[in-house]
């Protein structure tokens, strides 16, 4: 695993993040409950097996499979 990048929900996902992932990232956002404006948490991007991975610390993983379809789904315990 390569541990990429961290950024504040909400905020501009740096350029690191893929293009592919990024309109599942914003729809998990909108779909964020809580006060407009309030902290939303932090997205991680880490990459395994040449996969981006983003993880929202609220609970939230986006990532691409090997197929190419991208999934945006609560953490699986």
């Amino acid at each position: 695993m390569q541990l990429g990048t961290r950024w504040a929900a909400g905020s501009e996902a740096p350029a690191s993040v893929p293009a592919s992932l990024r309109p599942a990232i914003a729809e998990v956002e909108a779909n964020l409950p809580g006060t407009p404006g309030a902290s939303k948490g932090h997205w991680t991007l880490t990459w395994l097996e040449g996969r981006a991975i983003a993880e929202l610390d609220a609970g939230w993983e986006v990532f691409q499979t090997a197929s190419g379809d991208v999934v945006a789904r609560p953490f699986e315990d």
